[in-house]
């Protein structure tokens, strides 16, 4: 059993689509970070960094005590490692799914989270910072379009963790001010994604949890507002 402590996130959504994919039996522990359940102690006993998602297996390999992980990527990379499922195991193809997880973590995830913030959630419209983050998720669907131009189904030979964490990224498109039809090689991808049942399932479940996705004036102050002091208490 897999104890997913998650929100209806970009990075939520990768576990969910993982655990629907794989059938691993999980539960879900919704953390509304709206409303700052992320802070909870705790939450903080298996995600020092009040983030979500993370989990808790409770049967890891080996036996043993429950074993908790955070950050999306290390929780995709662990569960593959699990089931051995959605990671090639040869060396050449698990470096290439490896090198895609690690580029959506370190590029696509956080410059997307940019441009929603300034696009959406900033008190004030600055446009230097609009453009500035809107280019660079331009650039980097660009990046993907053109790796996907080879008539490749996925984006390391068949259906990965490496997929797995990217499409959530896509998904807000329309929001991150990007028109897919531009990017028609990572469209194609896209589609093929979008129509898995285990991706209709995962974000049908979405729904079910989150039905009033808006950040209002309160969850802005709890979701925008920490610093250093935050960790310390």
């Amino acid at each position: 059993m897999i104890d997913l402590y998650y929100w209806t996130t970009p990075n939520g959504h990768k576990i969910t689509l993982f655990l629907e994919e794989s059938g691993l039996p999980y539960r879900i522990h919704p953390v509304n970070i709206g409303k700052g359940e992320q802070f909870a102690p705790e939450f903080l006993r298996i995600a020092p960094n009040n983030r979500i998602p993370a989990i808790v297996d409770q049967a890891p390999a080996g036996g043993g005590a429950p074993l908790s992980v955070f950050e999306s990527g290390a929780i995709l990379l662990y569960l593959a490692e699990k089931t051995g499922r959605f990671l090639p195991q040869d060396l050449r193809g698990r470096t290439e799914a490896l090198q895609w997880l690690f580029w959506q973590m370190g590029g696509l995830g956080p410059m997307a989270g940019q441009n929603h913030h300034f696009t959406q959630y900033a008190p004030e419209q600055i446009p230097y910072a609009i453009d500035r983050y809107v280019k660079e998720t331009a650039r980097l669907y660009g990046v993907l379009d053109k790796h996907l131009a080879d008539g490749r189904d996925y984006i390391a030979g068949g259906y990965s963790i490496a997929d797995m964490a990217c499409y959530p990224w896509i998904v807000p498109h329309e929001k991150q001010r990007q028109d897919l039809a531009a990017f028609p090689h990572l469209q194609r991808w896209f589609a093929r994604i979008a129509a898995r049942p285990a991706t209709q399932r995962a974000y049908a479940l979405a729904q079910s949890i989150n039905t009033a996705p808006t950040v209002d004036e309160a969850a802005r102050k709890v979701l925008f507002g920490q610093d250093a002091s935050t960790v310390r208490r």
